[in-house]
């Protein structure tokens, strides 16, 4: 695994890389989950623009310095790299999102190159849903022209997972022929006489991909100079993923297309649920399943804590995961560029995913 640039393979002495199992699907089973990822993505560039359009950003608790990125983004039809679904399926129903990780998802090496070294070593000849890499390639080369810069800045924390990701995406850039800097979220400097950002070298920075949340920036006294800059910066993830990376989306997509298949019921008051009913409080805000809690009169409650909620929380309908094994997967399907290009997937010990839960590696049986 750290061969292939999985450092991470290990957390606090538990395995996150997981071979001792992996997860077999038929191509009708792929062909479902490639189809309502795609159907989930129009969804939600449909809910983005219809939030820009009605201006329901407090639904969000967008703050309002925010609001001109997120529509000059949106109107300048800023490029977008990735995204990642998180859908709960049990290979007979439908696929059913649970969440969109649409600003800074991860997993991604262990989804795009991990697991296919695992299967040409493991399974040669088999095949996986997983074109990850070629279309990350791809979605460089096809925004390259689009580009404010030839030259485009990777900036993460200084953490090994984030650290691992950045460094492949960078990969990715440079193998369509982008020249590329790697640098951390704080070597990110400010040239307040040229009134834009800068790398450790002094040379501006112009397109510029971050593993950073926005709601984070927004909420840093540095990130005020987001507003400054004499010259527009492409961001990548661009300003407009804030909308679909806020859980507050969940409730505006099924108000918008109630009763979806791909859709749980989802609101922003939990009076909309009887007593009879189980659903789940998420923050609008927050990352690895924290602060979140399951309510149900026929199930052990469940809660992990965290310091998320500020903002606000949406409750939505609560759909068990699957479970082989006492293991319960999360499937994280993946968006590059405007298209399904794979997936990978997450299993816990309980019914919360959070940042203990185990890699786990899949192949597709074509005679199934």
């Amino acid at each position: 695994m750290e061969e292939v640039g999985l450092r991470h393979h290990t957390a606090g002495g538990v395995p996150y890389w997981n071979e001792e199992a992996h997860y077999v699907f038929s191509m009708a089973e792929v062909r479902r989950i490639e189809e309502a990822t795609r159907e989930l993505h129009a969804l939600c560039l449909e809910a983005a623009e219809a939030v820009i359009e009605g201006k329901r950003y407090a639904e969000l608790a967008i703050p309002p310095h925010a609001v001109p990125l997120i529509e000059a983004s949106w109107e300048a039809d800023a490029p977008s790299l990735y995204g990642r679904f998180d859908l709960s399926y049990d290979g007979r129903g439908e696929p059913k999102m649970l969440e969109y990780n649409a600003d800074t998802p991860t997993s991604l090496v262990e989804a795009a190159v991990a697991q296919w070294y695992w299967l040409e070593d493991r399974f040669p000849g088999s095949d996986q849903f997983n074109r990850v890499h070629e279309a990350l390639v791809e979605t460089w080369a096809g925004v390259r022209a689009y580009l404010f810069s030839g030259r485009v800045h990777f900036a993460s924390m200084p953490d090994a997972e984030d650290e691992a990701t950045v460094e492949y995406l960078r990969d990715t850039a440079q193998q369509a022929g982008l020249e590329t800097v790697q640098l951390t979220v704080e070597e990110i400097g400010w040239d307040a006489r040229e009134r834009e950002f800068v790398d450790v070298e002094g040379l501006p920075i112009r397109c510029v991909f971050k593993l950073y949340p926005w709601e984070w920036m927004m909420h840093e006294e540095f990130g005020r100079n987001l507003a400054r800059v004499r010259a527009p910066v492409q961001w990548m993830e661009p300003a407009w993923k804030m909308i679909l990376s806020n859980k507050g989306i969940l409730p505006i997509l099924w108000e918008r297309n109630p009763g979806h298949p791909n859709l749980l019921p989802a609101y922003r008051d939990d009076l909309l649920f009887t007593p009879a009913d189980a659903y789940v409080v998420k923050p609008l805000l927050s990352r690895e399943g924290a602060n979140v809690r399951i309510v149900s009169p026929w199930h052990a409650q469940a809660e992990t804590g965290g310091d998320y909620g500020e903002e606000g929380f949406v409750y939505q309908e609560y759909a068990p995961l699957p479970a082989y094994d006492g293991w319960q997967p999360v499937i994280g399907s993946w968006i590059v560029g405007q298209d399904p290009a794979g997936m990978g997937i997450r299993e816990s010990g309980g019914p919360i995913t959070d940042n203990l839960s185990r890699f786990v590696p899949h192949r597709i049986d074509g005679s199934a």
